[in-house]
């Protein structure tokens, strides 16, 4: 039998019951915009991060987009990003019509290198680092270069639900929660995954929060009164539904996911040229991803598809030498790091319901390739 990459049924499965009757009180009460589950949802889930504010938004786009918006990010402005990530990050800040500038990333996370961004700190406006695969940024490297630019940091949380960073001081935060903002993303295959698009900004910022509730809701400050021109982010109840009904089982499934991620790595051990995932010091992940990266990536990823073992890549274009933005000009080459992420990653299956046979299959496939490779 196939083993998929992410099995979403299976998620389903486990915790339908919950989820079927959350769904069913919303269409029962037929509050499908701005329901209670919407602001129940947002307060369980600052509690879960330990934000002061959870504003509950239609994607994680969208919270990148609303969190630089009510930071005044605007025409002219160049924001700091990593070149290795989903395009989902850098959109929000072209429609704001500033500019991305790219930075390179750490050769052994993928996350955005602090030392590269102080070679290109002058002139930035804002930071947006990404917590990749479900691992953390060097948030406190990152925050004291802006800090010392005068510029805000907007972390990019959407695969790092629960994600732990400790900084210098010994306190322990949760990814979200570092920096001035965080986004996260509840695309269904998040860690915390609707049934649809949905995602949330947090923040301790009394301001900041109180701006980005008003932007999510065409810039609305009473039912016909608009303040500013805003957008039309807003989260469904139906999600927030969901969200409420999965949130209670997200710390035991990311500690699925944890022990998942241990036992790849002590079975692929040594095996041909694979890099394994790295957690550096005082970073705790979740593993939205397990990401491996070799030389032989494509010829590796063909062979557990044809033996119907469905991995991925994340992601294999930088975001730099995407043709929506070759017009910015910045030659390959340039950014060496993130050029090579994307040329070696390759993820392979992980999800809380992932079976330990499973897992065995996969490695020992894996194992047969560089061993039949030479």
């Amino acid at each position: 039998m196939s083993i998929p990459l992410v099995d979403l049924g299976a998620a389903y499965a486990r915790q339908r019951v919950d989820i079927d009757a959350a769904i069913a009180e919303v269409i029962g009460s037929a509050q499908f915009i701005n329901g209670p589950q919407v602001a129940q949802f947002e307060a369980e889930f600052a509690r879960f991060c330990g934000a002061r504010h959870a504003i509950g938004v239609g994607s994680g786009t969208a919270a990148v987009h609303l969190a630089l918006a009510a930071l005044g990010i605007g025409p002219g402005d160049v924001v700091a990003v990593p070149a290795h990530t989903f395009i989902a990050t850098v959109e929000p800040i072209t429609w704001l019509g500033a500019t991305p500038r790219f930075v390179d990333v750490d050769p052994a996370t993928g996350c955005l290198d602090p030392e590269a961004l102080k070679t290109v700190i002058d002139g930035v406006r804002a930071v947006v680092p990404v917590h990749l695969y479900g691992g953390l940024a060097d948030l406190a490297a990152i925050a004291e270069i802006a800090d010392a630019a005068g510029v805000p940091v907007v972390e990019d949380a959407a695969q790092a639900h629960g994600a732990q960073y400790t900084g210098p001081d010994g306190t322990a935060r949760r990814a979200g929660t570092y920096a001035r903002a965080g986004c996260f993303s509840f695309y269904p295959g998040k860690n915390l995954g609707a049934f649809g698009d949905a995602g949330a900004v947090t923040t301790d910022d009394d301001r900041l929060a109180q701006t980005v509730r008003m932007l999510r809701d065409h810039g609305r400050v009473a039912k016909y009164e608009h303040l500013v021109v805003g957008y039309a982010h807003r989260l469904d109840t139906l999600q927030a539904a969901v969200l409420r009904a999965k949130l209670g089982g997200l710390d035991a499934a990311n500690e699925r996911r944890r022990s998942l991620a241990q036992r790849y790595s002590r079975l692929l051990a040594g095996v041909g040229d694979l890099a394994l995932p790295a957690e550096p010091p005082g970073r705790r992940g979740v593993h939205h991803l397990y990401v491996v990266r070799t030389a032989h990536r494509d010829e590796l990823l063909a062979y557990l598809r044809g033996r119907g073992i469905g991995a991925g890549v994340h992601y294999p274009v930088p975001i730099h030498r995407q043709p929506a933005y070759a017009h910015l000009g910045v030659p390959a080459g340039a950014l060496p790091a993130a050029e090579a992420w994307a040329r070696e990653c390759l993820s392979l299956p992980l999800y809380p319901e992932l079976t330990e046979e499973q897992l065995a299959r996969v490695t020992s496939t894996v194992t047969a390739f560089f061993e039949t490779a030479g």
